[in-house]
């Protein structure tokens, strides 16, 4: 992979893109939306020293959509191709008509307006070459496995560790005179390292992740984390049932994060099948915390000038003292509720969740103070969300503090809430901030939740 190059130049897939549209035109759509998307990439994994998997992809894509109908388009078919010959265009968009016929009319499909459009897209800078070789890639996934097996002779057995790089670009182009795109890359190094031997061994994991692969974490770094973290479950005991406080390490608390978006997500909203129903303007987070989307961060993973169907991308305040500012709404799921996109066709963008009572000093061991006595928890398993209701039970790992001190490991318990009353009881917020994915934040601390052991 280390010269290798994107095989379309954006000049010829803005051909094809342009192509596209015509053929669309030419077949009777009333619009048509096309996006054209080339990637490469290199994974490895070793596992105990040695090669597991070398995986090259090179892959190439277009996807068509036509629309049918009057002012507002409403019957929509949608297909897809690897074929970029002309005949293969032709023959998509076909497909993509033949659908839209049958299709269900719905008042709310069709294109964004075109005020909604990014003309002007920032160049946000989302691509990074890793010119990297296959037994380069090898040479640091062992590094990273050699570095966690270094730490401790109780680490006696890996999962494995891998690296991966990837690099894509794409263009986006439709009837209402939209056309953008750009290139970009995402890059990562893992590991999941096993401690202890038989029935009692414990396992945990790290990993590493940006767009630009001098960003990255050392790997012996991520290696030595990751074994301290699988050492550190050794001995691990089950809990008595309770009501604790319960503090949600970063990483965790990222998917705290995510449960709020999803539930004020306009899918969830117009199906009715949110906690958060009706929330824009009322208090929804404990009246200290804010979270702030700003897309235009220069190199971020969640980073984007615009979203899927192409309409602008902007900073704004999605809580701002507990009280919900905005939803997540892509056109269609905006025109369902009334209201206009937020530019969030595709997900969120680097969302940071802060709390005005959060000091620099609050790093981890200080929010271990704040806790005092409960729950650390470090692991969840399985999907225990109930988005109706907002019920919350999800298996746990962790650890048992008591004074402001880890005790001892926990392992086989469950934590129980409801997830409204959850973001109403955040007490605290730690300055510990990890970003996982488009999502910020330090460590964050509920007030009480129910904890039992299985």
């Amino acid at each position: 992979m280390s010269n290798t190059v994107f095989s379309y130049s954006p000049d010829q897939m803005k051909q094809l893109a342009q192509d596209v549209l015509r053929y669309a035109r030419e077949r009777g759509a009333s619009d048509a939306a096309v996006e054209i998307n080339e990637g490469f990439g290199l994974g490895v994994t070793v596992r105990k020293g040695k090669v597991e998997t070398i995986e090259q992809n090179k892959d190439k894509g277009i996807g068509v959509t036509v629309y049918l109908g009057g002012e507002r388009q409403t019957r929509r078919g949608n297909a897809d191709t690897s074929d970029f010959s002309q005949q293969a265009l032709k023959e998509t968009v076909e497909a993509a008509w033949n659908i839209a016929r049958f299709t269900a009319e719905d008042d709310c499909a069709g294109l964004p307006d075109p005020d909604m459009f990014e003309k002007n897209p920032l160049d946000l800078k989302l691509h990074y070459p890793w010119h990297i070789s296959a037994e380069q890639a090898v040479a640091i996934a062992q590094r990273c496995e050699a570095a966690a097996f270094a730490v401790d002779p109780r680490v006696t057995n890996s999962e494995g560790a891998s690296v991966y790089a990837q690099e894509s670009h794409f263009i986006a182009a439709n009837s209402r005179d939209f056309m953008g795109g750009y290139a970009f890359s995402r890059h990562s190094i893992s590991v999941s390292p096993i401690a202890g031997r038989g029935a009692k061994m414990q396992r945990d994991d790290w990993y590493t992740t940006s767009r630009d692969p001098r960003k990255l974490s050392k790997p012996e770094a991520v290696g030595r984390y990751a074994a301290e973290r699988a050492l550190a479950r050794l001995n691990a005991r089950s809990l008595g049932t309770r009501k604790c406080a319960v503090l949600f390490e970063a990483p965790l608390a990222a998917g705290l994060v995510g449960t709020f978006v999803q539930a004020v997500s306009g899918v969830s909203l117009y199906r009715k099948s949110s906690f958060l129903l009706d929330s824009l303007g009322t208090q929804a987070l404990s009246n200290h915390i804010q979270i702030v989307e700003d897309p235009h961060v220069i190199g971020a993973v969640g980073s984007a000038p615009f979203d899927d169907e192409g309409c602008r991308t902007f900073r704004r305040e999605v809580v701002r003292d507990g009280i919900v500012q905005g939803y997540f709404l892509s056109t269609y799921s905006a025109r369902k509720l009334g209201m206009k996109s937020t530019g969030n066709a595709g997900g969120s963008h680097n969302l940071t969740l802060t709390s005005t009572l959060t000091a620099p000093t609050d790093n981890f061991k200080a929010m271990l103070k704040k806790l005092h006595t409960g729950l650390l928890v470090t692991e969840l398993m399985g999907e225990g969300t109930n988005y109706v209701t907002g019920d919350y039970s999800r298996g746990a790992s962790g650890f048992w503090v008591e004074n402001g001190v880890i005790q001892y490991p926990v392992e086989e318990i469950t934590i129980a809430g409801n997830m409204k009353e959850m973001l109403l009881q955040i007490v605290a917020v730690g300055a510990d901030t990890l970003r996982r994915g488009t999502k910020q934040t330090g460590s964050i601390l509920i007030e009480s939740m129910t904890v039992a052991g299985t």
